[in-house]
């Protein structure tokens, strides 16, 4: 069966800067969701969200724009928004695990309402042509929230559901649960696509073999962790290519370049990075010690300095 797999949108990581800079270097990403679009009770567009969404700063990817709601009005506000800039599709996110968001009602603290997915559902498809699609968590407290919400999906013409397959207040601890996932894939008529801990081609591969109905798979952390996943998915292969470094140090660098132009002052920069090195250092040969030489450099110097001597010792050791 050919699979299509997606980026999973992570606030704050996978804006159109990253996404280009993957696409150029890495690729194997059919679709890219853009991180959520949150309007807290303001009628107004920010800037941020713009260059995000904007055509000519995707012109290259296949984007569909996400946003986090529990009202109506802002929904249908954003969708006339995203359907000025030529997208037709809207994701509703109700998969956001975080506190400050759930505690308002938002993300995976709205799947214990129903009713009130019902009602925006139903006024969006009333008010809209936008296709809609979601993504989700199986709930927040627990796993069979989800499940309650299921028969009043059935009432509308979604695109798909992307489940993340654990429940909201788990945050990213702990395993997946796949038995739980299984049960949506039985409760539900509509096409699910499958997101959590694909983080190596082996693991794929036994989600593949657990879930044979799905073809679509979301990747979230793992892609950011290791950029060649996608493509090492699609041709199914284990080994990186023999110029690994090289092609992941000029991502780095086309990626530091971008926020550099965008972000003003050295901390800004490197804390920024630093996030992303959070992740890229998990597929690195000591990530404690990368991770370490990163928060070190608090100088744009100082930093470009602790990644030339990350590269260096990995290109050394991948020839021993």
């Amino acid at each position: 069966m050919p699979i299509t797999l997606l980026s999973s949108p992570l606030q704050g990581f996978t804006d159109f800067r990253f996404r280009n800079a993957f696409q150029k270097y890495f690729g194997g990403i059919d679709t890219f969701y853009s991180p959520y679009i949150r309007l807290n009770g303001k009628f107004v567009i920010k800037p941020a969200y713009d260059r995000d969404l904007l055509v000519k700063n995707n012109n290259t990817l296949t984007v569909i724009p996400q946003i986090m709601t529990n009202d109506a009005d802002e929904f249908l506000f954003v969708a006339k928004y995203v359907k000025s800039l030529g997208y037709n599709e809207l994701n509703w996110n109700l998969g956001c695990p975080y506190p400050m968001v759930t505690n308002r009602g938002m993300g995976s603290g709205l799947i214990c309402q129903p009713e009130k997915i019902d009602h925006i559902l139903n006024r969006v498809h009333s008010e809209t042509d936008l296709i809609v699609s979601m993504k989700m968590r199986m709930g927040y407290e627990h796993p069979e929230e989800i499940l309650d919400v299921f028969p009043l999906l059935e009432k509308y013409p979604l695109k798909n559901i992307a489940i993340h397959a654990r429940i909201g207040k788990q945050l990213y601890k702990g395993g997946v649960n796949l038995e739980a996932f299984q049960r949506c894939v039985e409760s539900t008529r509509h096409k699910l696509y499958y997101n959590g801990d694909i983080t190596t081609v082996a693991g794929f591969k036994e989600m593949q073999e657990r879930f044979p109905s799905i073809d679509h798979w979301m990747l979230g952390r793992g892609l950011i962790a290791d950029p060649f996943l996608p493509n090492m998915i699609k041709n199914n292969t284990t080994e990186y290519p023999e110029n690994r470094f090289e092609v992941f140090s000029k991502f780095h660098d086309t990626l530091f370049s971008e926020f550099e132009q965008s972000l003003s002052g050295a901390k800004h920069i490197t804390m920024k990075m630093l996030h992303y090195w959070e992740y890229f250092a998990q597929t690195f040969s000591n990530p404690k010690k990368v991770v370490k030489k990163i928060k070190k450099a608090n100088t744009i110097d100082a930093y470009d300095n602790a990644v030339r001597e990350i590269f260096e010792t990995e290109e050394e050791l991948a020839f021993d």
